[in-house]
């Protein structure tokens, strides 16, 4: 225990932070021990020992050996559940795992990894991020917990602090351990909800791509445009009149472009946001649709190209930019 302490001066061992925030962030595997476990009494707790007091009190007034012999009873079960609360958590090993992408407004799924080397079973156990998972350990197993917080913005989302806690055997300590991971996730720009036709890329907009022009017709669907008199009522785009927003019709194509170039400059938006949020949904309508597509942001070109890794890398350059 000394060599484990060690590396903290006298200040650090009593810093408030250590308590709620945990130590430094680390990316290795983070083992329970006397200086990661914390133990208090829970209202339960606090309650059992008003109930010991009062026992002492009557065995006082009253000179009653039962009553001694209750309160004393108590309070030996009450010391020893702390150390039965703390090996609850000592020894755990918890590792950090995969944290998949997501769009801006879903919830992160941050994954850790909790593995119990010991003979000893593990109960009542809870992980909190921004809501709590409970589970249990059998001897030598180790579980996937998956923590959810939820994100609000596109770019990097860092992972927060984890508590591990327990209040076993009997709810009157709890014991808990606050986690710091060098752990994050990336957002990528919550793609825009409203249906707006693919960009119409010719040679000026488009240096180095061959595009051609795209022929209409009535088999594969290919965008919405403003309703034209004498268009097809089959082909009236009844969900956005109906929220209000205009009168549209479906437009259909045969043959579409074999490369799409989609332009930050270009695209459709009153701020930065907006823009990407476009951009965001025509690319995985792009990917959907099976066609070759490449990102133009400033500063930033990404050949056209189609499939799970063009997707990434496209989007990761939205959530970046």
């Amino acid at each position: 225990m000394k060599e484990v302490l060690e590396g903290l001066s006298l200040k650090q061992r009593f810093k408030l932070s250590r308590f709620i925030s945990g130590e430094k962030a680390t990316i290795k595997s983070i083992k329970l021990n006397h200086r990661r476990v914390f133990i208090l009494p829970t209202i339960r707790g606090l309650g059992f020992v008003c109930l010991i007091v009062l026992l002492l009190l009557i065995a006082f007034v009253y000179n009653n050996n039962l009553a001694y012999l209750l309160a004393f009873l108590l309070a030996s079960i009450f010391f020893i559940t702390i150390l039965h609360s703390f090996k609850t958590l000592a020894g755990l090993i918890i590792k950090q795992s995969h944290s998949p992408s997501v769009f801006a407004g879903e919830a992160v799924g941050f994954e850790i990894v909790v593995d119990n080397p010991s003979n000893i079973e593990r109960f009542n156990l809870k992980a909190t991020l921004d809501l709590a998972v409970d589970f249990y350990l059998n001897a030598q197993e180790k579980k996937r917990i998956v923590l959810y917080s939820t994100s609000h913005k596109r770019g990097w989302h860092n992972m927060e602090t984890v508590t591990l806690s327990s209040t076993y055997p009997f709810g009157l300590f709890r014991a808990w351990s606050p986690l710091k991971f060098v752990a994050k996730a990336l957002v990528y720009p919550k793609p825009n909800t409203l249906e707006i036709p693919f960009p119409d890329n010719d040679d000026t907009q488009v240096k180095g791509f061959q595009n051609q022009q795209s022929k209409k017709g009535n088999e594969d669907y290919y965008g919405i445009k403003e309703y034209q008199q004498g268009d097809s009522i089959r082909h009236i785009h009844w969900k956005a009149f109906a929220k209000g927003i205009g009168l549209f019709s479906k437009e259909y194509s045969n043959d579409k472009s074999s490369e799409l170039w989609l332009n930050y400059d270009q695209t459709p938006g009153y701020n930065k946001e907006e823009k990407l949020s476009q951009i965001s949904r025509w690319i995985i309508d792009a990917e959907k649709a099976g066609l070759q597509y490449g990102v133009s942001l400033v500063g930033i070109k990404i050949q056209p190209n189609q499939g799970s890794r063009h997707y990434k890398k496209c989007m990761e350059a939205l959530a970046l930019f």
